[in-house]
């Protein structure tokens, strides 16, 4: 038996998913009212999103990101998100005015559809 103190204990080793460069996060939070998925926060590049995950299902439409998620050792609540397949851009902002109907090429073709217009005074029109 000696005098002296016990050795402290070294500190704990962070996880993996810490070391990572870019830290991409989710913590389910609640089930959403109509039973089909969760509501979740998640930490990605810096910003805290509001969002929810469900389970994909044939035939239905994709919101989002398609990801795999995997438990973290810190909480049960916590997992590491690796996206399989981004979301697609956003769709641009409408448009006001009328409806744009007559595409570029439609306008680089007109002469070689209807031909080249016709002079003034040329006695062609009809009035």
């Amino acid at each position: 038996m000696s005098d002296e103190p016990d050795p402290p204990e070294a500190p704990p080793k962070p996880s993996e998913a810490l070391e990572t460069k870019a830290e991409d996060v989710v913590m389910i939070h609640s089930p959403m009212t109509d039973g089909e998925g969760y509501h979740v926060l998640r930490l990605r590049e810096g910003n805290v999103e509001l969002g929810a995950i469900r389970n994909m299902r044939e035939g239905a439409p994709v919101h989002g990101d398609v990801v795999k998620l995997s438990p973290r050792k810190e909480h049960e609540r916590l997992y590491d998100v690796e996206v399989l397949v981004k979301s697609p851009k956003a769709p641009e902002p409408a448009r006001t005015g009328p409806a744009q109907v007559a595409t570029d090429a439609y306008r680089a073709n007109w002469e070689a559809i209807f031909g080249a217009g016709r002079a003034k005074g040329d006695g062609g029109s009809l009035n």
